[in-house]
């Protein structure tokens, strides 16, 4: 069988080797409790541990005994757009017509919507390195190249206006960023998102920011929508967001896009072909997610989330694991290993055997600093974080 060439140009992810090398340890003797063995602790994943909260499975199980299951607009269902609109007012102060919000099977579907729409064959994409793997995997499945630039704990491990500047080329289509980004949970200031989308805007490129952790910020400096940068700027990002992190439902695969008034009908047109809609079953739930109940209770996990950063990043310190910089959003701190291992990938697969205590190397996130750090989710419940702290410093401290 003939394969498309495309797929040379996709890596794998390697994250999944890991957790398979995991599961494969934790169905092991060593780690049955009934042999005396130590239960897996897995920080590798970054899925919450809540789930939807009572507004949103009751709004489920209403539209189901309802019959409510049929095919929405391929933009989503108005009353869903309309919501999202209002939590951009309410919780960032942004006016974002819904008319631009396009609701998408995941936040995935939206990023290769977006990409589809935009991108081809010879066009590059400026990206941080690191970086979630699967967004520039979007980039290469159409056909052009994700340019991923090398960063550093001085730039908060993101891209800055003055290295866009210096990487820009004939080909150089726009920039996809993430604010707050997976692997270090860091965000880009306001004024620099507003440097770097004014230089792309200078040059007729387009500004892709994946905002899919926003919900989770924990510093008001750092908070914020590109939709509301100054002078117009936010009226040009485009913006991905999803209902899995923040709003905890991650199988649902719901997300949404808010994009310029002219990409809406593109956007629309692929939609219909490609998947006709997202999950009715999933809008009509998360309508639920906007009610005063259900925003309390993800106000307290983002609490909750915040209380295990600020134990674990002082305790990887502690370690010998120090993270250069501190995650303002989102559920992971990006570790430097190299005190211990030149290669993060075998430090987390010594851990795995050793302390049972699964870790995501930095592999899948760029060449840059590949072998120097991991990721640790920080998604698992405190008592797992202090279980994982204690047998990493035991086999530390015997290395």
């Amino acid at each position: 069988m003939k394969l498309a060439d495309r797929l040379r140009f996709i890596d794998p992810f390697y994250v999944m080797e890991c957790a398979k090398h995991a599961d494969a340890i934790a169905r092991s003797p060593a780690c049955d409790p009934a042999r005396g063995g130590e239960p897996m602790v897995y920080l590798n994943i970054g899925e919450p541990d809540f789930t939807a909260p009572p507004p949103v499975l009751q709004a489920a199980e209403a539209c189901l005994r309802s019959g409510r299951t049929q095919y929405t607009h391929a933009t989503g269902l108005p009353a869903l757009r309309r919501r999202i609109a209002g939590w951009y007012a309410s919780r960032f102060g942004i006016d974002v017509a819904p008319e631009r919000i396009v609701v998408t099977a995941g936040a995935s579907a939206a990023l290769q919507l977006a990409c589809l729409a935009l991108f081809e064959s010879g066009d590059e994409v400026l990206m941080p390195d690191p970086s979630y793997p699967c967004n520039r995997h979007f980039v290469a499945a159409v056909g052009a190249q994700a340019r991923l630039l090398p960063t550093t704990p001085a730039s908060r491990f993101q891209l800055d206006a003055a290295s866009v500047a210096a990487h820009w080329t004939p080909a150089t289509r726009g920039v996809l960023l993430a604010s707050p980004g997976n692997p270090t949970g860091t965000s880009i200031a306001r004024a620099e998102m507003a440097a770097i989308a004014e230089f792309v805007r200078a040059r007729g490129g387009v500004t892709i920011v994946d905002e899919i952790y926003l919900g989770l910020s924990y510093d008001d400096a750092y908070g914020h929508s590109a939709l509301g940068l100054p002078g117009g700027l936010g009226d040009d990002v485009i913006s991905i967001n999803s209902f899995s992190k923040y709003f905890s439902m991650t199988g649902w695969r719901l997300g949404w896009m808010v994009v310029p008034p002219e990409l809406v009908a593109p956007v629309e047109k692929l939609a219909q072909n490609l998947y006709i809609c997202a999950s009715t079953l999933a809008q009509q739930a998360a309508l639920a997610c906007f009610e005063p109940e259900a925003i309390a209770a993800y106000e307290h996990r983002r609490g909750e989330f915040r209380r295990r950063r600020d134990f674990i990043v002082p305790a990887l310190e502690r370690l010998g694991l120090p993270v250069p910089v501190a995650p303002d959003g989102a559920f992971y701190a990006w570790a430097d290993v190299s005190r211990f291992n030149p290669s993060s990938w075998d430090f987390c697969f010594d851990l795995m055997d050793s302390a049972h205590v699964a870790l995501t190397p930095g592999r899948d996130f760029g060449p840059a600093a590949a072998e120097t750090y991991l990721r640790l989710s920080f998604a698992s419940a405190m008592e797992q974080l202090e279980t994982a702290v204690a047998r990493i410093g035991r086999e530390l401290a015997r290395a």
